[in-house]
């Protein structure tokens, strides 16, 4: 006959799966609280700064005011892709991906990297329609995870926004890769030319060019995306 183990010696009980899985709902939404209220504090910066500039000395003003601060709060976003492959949040990676890729190429591979498009007039409706979008969206996602519920107004400013802020941007991005056409020529930046090592060339012109011609499909999508959201979260509001 087996023995049974004295008291001392018996094993922990194993621990609840239910609780378990509120303690890992509790850690996420504590992460993506601080994530969401850090990013909504860059874009404020963003936002108030490019007002001033604005005020203050002109279109032309506006890049080098904002300049940190949106480098900040654009790269930050790469998380965002992370958290859509692990399944942290709802949105797919499909529309993750490509919105966020977009920006993060004008912000580096344009505004950073050719400083002749910083006093042109396109860079403050682009900044314009970024940061007031991105105001909404952070402090919409920030109350959701902080406090479980957000106010019907900013709901209905997080899905409807996008109706003029999204058209502004998409333009205004497009304007400014064309913009930046010029010293993309001249300066060769960026560019791979053969013979090499790889035996492989790359120009940073073309792949621009590519990639700007990519916008209008893209934009369809994702304005598909967003509609067909909007429809869905008003409605269950309404519903609720």
């Amino acid at each position: 006959m087996a023995l049974k183990p004295r008291p001392s010696q018996r094993l922990p009980p194993s621990r609840n799966p239910a609780m378990a899985r509120d303690e890992g709902s509790v850690v996420r939404r504590l992460y993506l609280s601080v994530y969401n209220w850090l990013v909504f504090i860059g874009w404020v910066q963003v936002l108030c700064r490019m007002i001033l500039a604005l005020l203050d000395n002109g279109h032309e003003a506006v890049y080098a005011a904002i300049e940190r601060p949106l480098q900040f709060a654009q790269t930050a976003a790469i998380m965002e892709i992370l958290h859509s492959i692990v399944g942290l949040v709802r949105s797919p990676v499909s529309a993750t991906l490509p919105q966020i890729s977009g920006r993060l190429f004008i912000t580096w591979g344009i505004l950073w990297s050719f400083p002749e498009t910083h006093s042109h007039i396109l860079v403050t409706p682009l900044i314009m329609s970024w940061s007031i979008a991105e105001v909404i969206r952070y402090s919409f996602f920030g109350m959701k995870e902080s406090f479980g519920f957000t106010p019907s107004w900013l709901l209905w400013l997080r899905y409807s926004s996008f109706v003029i802020c999204y058209p502004v941007g998409i333009v205004s991005e497009v304007g400014i890769i064309y913009i930046a056409f010029p010293f993309m020529k001249a300066s060769e930046k960026y560019c791979l030319r053969m013979p090499n090592q790889w035996n492989f060339s790359f120009d940073y012109y073309y792949a621009s060019a590519l990639l700007m011609a990519l916008y209008f499909p893209g934009f369809l999508y994702l304005l598909r995306h967003m509609i067909a959201q909007r429809k869905k979260a008003l409605s269950k509001a309404k519903t609720t």
